[in-house]
């Protein structure tokens, strides 16, 4: 079997799969998208970095490709959806950056401190300026975490190391993880108003861009200094550099950025009391060495046994019971997505209850579905391999029922998110007809009919006349077209239940006017 290594990684990996039997390694660094197309058409294999895309057009120029290794976390250079299509497994390193990304943070952290950059740049310009180089200390001063994930976690670690008091906001944090980490959980606003130091490990989600903005900026203490070598665009760059300008912000460390490479004119490079790095996160010896060895050996488990670790696109099951599986899995992904959005933040418990039909099925892969579905939205690496994981890391625990108790539907799979006080968050689905359509039929307990996909109003409002004019009302306004509507209720005159499955998502004005209509008591956006 063909392997091509089209991007440099460590010659460890190289020499790993050299000495695999069976396999001819062909290392073409540097190849251009044409030789690469051509270089594909008996491989079986790929390894990549950052450089070599992986677009429609390369695999479907691979006939003979099962899988393409990312000696690294993001695949954003590879079409995922095009080689999930084509069946070709996609993996990544999700764990080989993480000291390296850590200890690049706290330099980052350091120099915050003590202007270490700007003192070495006078030196080299033949001066020595000892008062204008002044720093504070770590020691006693108050770190913000915004992120406990495994490289939070690691900078955590290394705060408390310099005697640093360490506050965490991570909606996803368990108490008890928490506690066994020796940090103290937060909302975001405490960590803002209380931090001296503040560092950010969040994936980019809708819900991160631009987390750190002019608003946020103004809860901060005067003299801030904050620092990012997750991704760009968590913070706004415009405010930053505002807050920088008006002394708000004393310092700041950036090693990612909203538009990459930074901008020879932007304005971040002018500023003194800024350090910037050109994506280093990963940069080291031992980094890339680690992903580079653990790419290879995750390569070769596959073509050699059909072992799957670190995929982004498949559940670890053979083709035939993948099929089997796949309109359940598909269910069980939005059924997942659909709680955690319902959810109170700080969930101790995610509980899967299977009944009817499909207890008698190998349920891992719907299993790993699930909890894929629940994380998506929290962690940017998460996939149906590693969830479990994922999930442990952020100290909930996972448990599985199989039901034999009557339901009224052939087979159900219901989803519940529990809270540590007991407060339970539950949706439940089935499939229907001969094509196995997904079908969302129940959520918090009341009975609703509506397709498992797209964009979805989940509202709770008081049982009077007029709720479904007044909403379909305010999103006609907004010309936002409604696909369907399902309506429920427990008893007259009490609360019901409307979802109603829109085309395009309201606009936030939209949104804010829904909500504050008195008699919703609770408004729910969200994209399946």
């Amino acid at each position: 079997m063909k392997i091509l290594v089209a991007d440099k990684i460590s010659p460890k990996g190289v020499a790993y799969l050299r000495q695999q039997t069976g396999f001819e390694v062909i290392e073409a660094y540097g190849s251009s998208p044409e030789q690469v197309l051509e270089l594909v058409k008996d491989v079986h294999a790929i390894a990549v970095r950052s450089e070599t895309k992986i677009t429609r057009a390369v695999l479907e120029a691979a006939p003979l490709l099962k899988v393409v290794g990312r000696a690294g976390v993001g695949v954003d250079n590879v079409d995922v959806d095009a080689a999930t299509e084509r069946g070709v497994v996609v993996m990544n390193t999700p764990a080989g950056n993480t000291v390296a990304t850590a200890e690049l943070t706290f330099t980052h952290i350091l120099c915050g401190a003590r202007p270490v950059a700007q003192a070495a740049a006078s030196m080299r310009a033949g001066q020595w300026d000892r008062k204008s180089f002044s720093g504070i200390e770590l020691f006693k001063k108050t770190l913000g975490v915004v992120g406990l994930g495994r490289i939070g976690g690691e900078v955590a670690k290394r705060a408390q190391a310099f005697g640093m008091r360490v506050l965490a906001y991570d909606p996803y944090l368990s108490p008890a993880r928490a506690k066994a980490m020796q940090v103290e959980p937060v909302t975001l606003d405490e960590l803002l108003a209380q931090s001296d130091y503040i560092t950010v490990h969040m994936p980019m989600t809708d819900d991160t861009h631009h987390m750190i903005d002019e608003a946020a900026f103004e809860k901060c203490k005067k003299g801030l200094r904050i620092f990012n070598c997750a991704r760009g665009g968590i913070i706004k760059e415009t405010a930053l550099i505002a807050a920088l300008k008006s002394g708000k912000v004393a310092a700041a460390g950036l090693d990612v950025f909203e538009d990459e490479p930074l901008a020879k004119d932007s304005e971040l490079r002018s500023l003194p009391n800024v350090v910037l790095t050109p994506h280093l996160g990963a940069s080291t010896t031992e980094a890339q060495e680690a992903v580079g060895i653990e790419v290879a050996e995750q390569i070769a488990d596959l073509l050699v046994s059909g072992a799957v670790r670190n995929a982004v696109n498949l559940p670890s099951v053979d083709a035939a019971t993948a099929k089997l599986l796949a309109p359940y899995i598909d269910l069980g992904t939005k059924l997942g997505t659909l709680v955690q959005q319902i959810a109170s933040q700080q969930v101790a418990t995610l509980r899967i209850t299977y009944a009817g039909k499909i207890v008698d099925l190998d349920a891992n892969a719907i299993t790993r579905s699930i909890e894929r579905g629940f994380l998506r939205r929290i962690s940017e690496d998460v996939n149906t391999v590693n969830a479990p994981f994922v999930l442990q890391r952020l100290g909930i625990q996972a448990e599985v029922v199989k039901s034999n108790s009557p339901c009224d539907y052939a087979e159900l799979i219901t989803v519940e998110a529990v809270t540590g006080s007991g407060e339970v968050f539950r949706a439940s689905g089935t499939l229907i007809g001969k094509t196995n359509e997904p079908r969302i039929v129940s959520i918090n307990g009341r009975e609703v009919e509506v397709a498992a996909e797209g964009k979805l109003l989940v509202l709770e409002n008081l049982d009077q006349p007029g709720m479904v004019g007044a909403v379909g009302t305010l999103l006609g306004k907004d010309k936002v077209n409604i696909a369907d509507m399902s309506l429920s209720r427990l008893t007259p005159g009490g609360t019901a239940y409307m979802v109603v499955r829109v085309d395009t998502e309201p606009s936030e004005a939209a949104r804010k006017e829904i909500k504050g209509n008195p008699a919703i008591k609770q408004a729910k956006f969200v994209q399946l």
